[in-house]
């Protein structure tokens, strides 16, 4: 299941060993949670969590550490209490009210890029279209000057690119990945030093701020949180939109029902999230001993979550490996369940259905050009080319 070389439709594989048993040992402590509910269970489960951060000998700025010498994680890797603390916090300065504003933006971003793609008549749709868009917009969201916000992208491609669990990573790739995260974390430094000295009306800001009953975000809390918002913020909005694109291009009935009725793009993208997630795999630690499945666990087993099997699980979806978007609602996992339900899910949400809706009134002839290419790695599934035409 692991193996790249089934990156290019894992879905088979999927069904095959979910057919098996939704729950299977993989060799060692490692589990492979295949079905839906076995794998909501995980999600919601006190007994599953993250492993605690790890000590290391100081010296390095660029790695921020705690009191006690322990890395600091972002939020959506920690478990109660430190993740209740962190979470809240940052839910103070990540409103909904921060989300809606950004609406005008978000559709004035689509349309130009939209439009340009009409007047070419061909573009690769992930150059185009499904990188800059949401890399722009986490930039502006976090108050970053235009001239920088080319180093978004790349620091996130480093980052994302290191997503998959580190047993399958080369070692360059680490590396790179590592010095992406020193450069980044070395740059908000200095822009939260300057915010804290003359706030601004951005998020940052806004976080340099936050409190709760005294409870303040400290430095390096701060920046494994924007390094969140980088990641998660850009590359999974940037696959939904591209293998949401390359699943109505396939489905050309589907993509004709959503240029017929644009307001069908609100329940497209949940169908894109649960036909093929942008966010394949995650993963948690058992904390105390529990069944899954007809599986025992113990701890310090560790659990492999396919959030793409499990939202094609038969027994929770009704013709999985069939894109419709008018199907009635699914619960789909791919925004995670329970505590660590995804902060970010109403901005990818816009994202997602603004470009789906300017898609659908501006390019009605879109047709794909030539066959995609995906990118690298299997946790973050997206493409790194989708050729398209538009057809007059």
């Amino acid at each position: 299941m692991l193996d790249p070389r089934n990156r290019l439709d894992p879905y088979p594989l999927y069904a095959h060993w979910r057919e098996k048993a939704p729950v299977v040992r993989v060799g060692g402590p490692f589990v492979a949670v295949l079905g839906h509910d076995e794998a909501d269970q995980v999600l919601r489960g006190t007994e599953f969590g993250h492993p605690e951060p790890e000590v290391i000998d100081g010296g390095d700025p660029d790695q921020p550490v705690d009191e006690l010498g322990r890395v600091v994680r972002a939020f959506a890797f920690l478990n109660p209490p430190d993740h209740t603390r962190l979470r809240r916090l940052v839910s103070k300065a990540f409103t909904p009210r921060v989300i809606d504003s950004l609406q005008p933006r978000i559709e004035q971003l689509a349309t130009d890029a939209i439009d340009r793609i009409v007047d070419t008549g061909e573009a690769n749709l992930m150059e185009a279209l499904a990188v800059p868009l949401p890399v722009t917009v986490i930039a502006e969201l976090l108050g970053v000057p235009g001239e920088d916000r080319e180093l978004f992208g790349s620091w996130s491609a480093a980052m994302a690119r290191a997503s998959d669990p580190g047993f399958l990573l080369p070692p360059d790739v680490a590396e790179r990945a590592a010095a992406a995260r020193r450069e980044f974390i070395a740059y908000f430094r200095e822009l939260a030093a300057e915010r804290r000295r003359a706030p601004g009306e951005d998020l940052l800001s806004a976080l340099v701020a936050v409190s709760d009953e005294g409870e303040v975000l400290n430095e390096g809390e701060l920046l494994v949180t924007l390094t969140l918002l980088l990641v998660a913020g850009h590359e999974t909005t940037t696959n939904l939109i591209g293998n949401g694109v390359l699943a109505l291009l396939r489905n050309p009935e589907q993509y004709a029902a959503l240029v017929g009725d644009d307001a069908l793009a609100e329940a497209a993208v949940e169908e894109i999230l649960r036909y093929d997630s942008p966010i394949q795999l995650t993963m948690r630690n058992v904390v105390a001993n529990t069944t899954l499945g007809d599986i025992e666990l113990n701890a310090g087993d560790q659990t492999l979550v396919f959030f793409g099997a499990a939202n094609r699980d038969p027994r929770a979806h009704q013709a999985p490996d069939t894109f419709n978007i008018t199907r009635a609602p699914e619960r789909h996992l791919s925004f995670g369940h329970g505590i660590h339900f995804c902060l970010g899910a109403p901005l990818a949400r816009l994202e997602g259905r603004t470009v789906l809706q300017e898609l659908a009134r501006r390019a009605p002839g879109l047709q794909l050009a030539d066959e995609p290419e995906w990118g690298p790695t299997m946790t973050l599934r997206g493409l790194s080319s989708l050729p398209v035409i538009v057809a007059r």
